[in-house]
């Protein structure tokens, strides 16, 4: 499944990215500005990467419940076929 290929600390960081190019200016907390993914405090990275984490894991218990509430239908391979 796809989910299984993003690695939570590369979405956090696109996640970070397109915050930062979507968050106007003037918005910004305390006149900071824009920061890089670089320079993201670590306890802040950490906290991002584990919201991306959670959110991978609830994105993959979806579909995998979605599968199981089909339960009349064969999995890939599992059809028994015959005449």
């Amino acid at each position: 499944m796809w989910i299984n290929e993003v690695a939570p600390e590369r979405l956090a960081e696109l996640f970070h990215h397109y915050h930062q190019a979507l968050t106007p200016e003037t918005s910004s907390k305390g006149g900071e500005g824009r920061r890089s993914w670089i320079e993201v405090p670590q306890q802040e990275k950490s906290r991002l990467v584990s919201a991306a984490r959670l959110a991978l894991l609830e994105l993959e218990s979806m579909t995998t419940n979605r599968a199981k509430s089909r339960p009349y239908f064969a999995q890939p391979g599992e059809a028994e076929w015959g005449c």
